[in-house]
């Protein structure tokens, strides 16, 4: 099974999503967004710069 997006509201009733691996861990959450479009242009954004983003390894110790 593919991953997936979830869309749900917290308890303040910002919008946010959830990135879910195939076997249904969590393995990112958004931060909170005032509407459910915004929330949706999160998803479109991490969909879109995801696949060419570098890794920023902030625990390498320069030499």
């Amino acid at each position: 099974m593919a991953g997936k997006f979830e869309i749900f509201q917290d308890q303040g009733g910002k919008y946010r999503f959830r990135l879910k691996a195939g076997n249904g861990q969590v393995i990112a959450t958004s931060q909170g967004y005032s509407t459910k479009k915004a929330c949706n242009n999160g998803i479109e954004s991490v969909r879109k710069n995801a696949p060419v983003a570098p890794v920023d390894d902030a625990t390498t110790n320069p030499a």
